[in-house]
């Protein structure tokens, strides 16, 4: 009989429970507060708490780069490849913006942070059947509270680290709303907790914040159009991954570490 690693344990018997309780206590200080702060400020707080925490119990060190590229207080949208869970919590520890996410419709009837995400004010898609008029009204409704949207474009973690294709639904959006967007690469979540495994190793990450672009001005912008962002923004962001997986492979006088 094979002996599960020391990571699995560590997991199952003292990371799961200690998440739970953050997710369980922050999220009812999350869910309370939404009675008096309407603009979900407090929420997003106890969100950014929850991700610290859960990186730092897990033993996940961050370091950010280019975070000078964009302006704080101003609202953009960040779209990031998609390598792990831990993408959120790193995204949300390490951006000092007041940040929504575009949320699968299933997600809305968990319990407590289905909750969290429909009270904070969180975007919530029936991938299905998009009602893409009703999520731009409601994503304009965010922009006017200064909010900005996090977007995973792949649709799904990867299963081996390389960044799919971008779908272009997001990027239509995000030309008839006009908001620049910002690609984000994460390196680095896929060693912490790959996709269809329940053990989490402690890491370090690196998270890359690329210039904003600007999607054009089109008064009837199609398919197409956001299919040609889609691949500009997609390019950058496995750009980013790519130069960073390379980086850790080879020593620094160019041989392999």
């Amino acid at each position: 009989m094979r002996i599960p690693p020391y990571h699995w344990w560590r997991t199952v018997f003292f990371l799961i429970p200690a998440i739970s309780v953050y997710t369980v206590v922050l999220g009812a200080v999350s869910i309370f507060s939404s009675v008096f702060d309407r603009r979900g400020r407090v929420a997003h707080a106890c969100a950014r708490a929850w991700s610290r925490l859960i990186l730092k119990t897990t033993g996940v060190g961050v370091t950010v780069e280019g975070l000078e590229r964009v302006t704080a207080g101003a609202t953009y949208i960040f779209v990031a490849n998609h390598q792990s869970h831990y993408d959120t919590p790193v995204i949300f520890s390490a951006l000092p913006f007041q940040l929504r996410i575009i949320a699968k419709e299933s997600l809305a009837s968990f319990p407590v942070l289905g909750w969290h995400l429909k009270r904070g004010g969180h975007l919530f898609v029936d991938r299905r059947h998009p009602d893409r008029a009703g999520i731009l009204k409601r994503w304009r409704a965010l922009v006017a509270d200064g909010l900005s949207l996090i977007i995973y474009a792949e649709g799904t973690r990867s299963p081996d680290g390389h960044v799919a294709r971008f779908k272009a639904g997001s990027f239509l959006l995000a030309i008839e709303a006009g908001l620049p967007v910002v690609p984000l690469s994460v390196v680095g979540t896929r060693s912490i907790m790959p996709k269809n495994r329940l053990r989490t190793e402690p890491g370090c990450v690196v998270l890359i914040v690329h210039d904003p672009i600007q999607p054009p001005e089109l008064d009837a912008p199609t398919v197409q159009d956001a299919k040609v962002l889609a691949r500009r923004v997609r390019d950058i962001v496995a750009a980013g991954v790519e130069q960073h997986r390379l980086a850790s492979e080879v020593g620094p006088r160019g041989g392999p570490v």
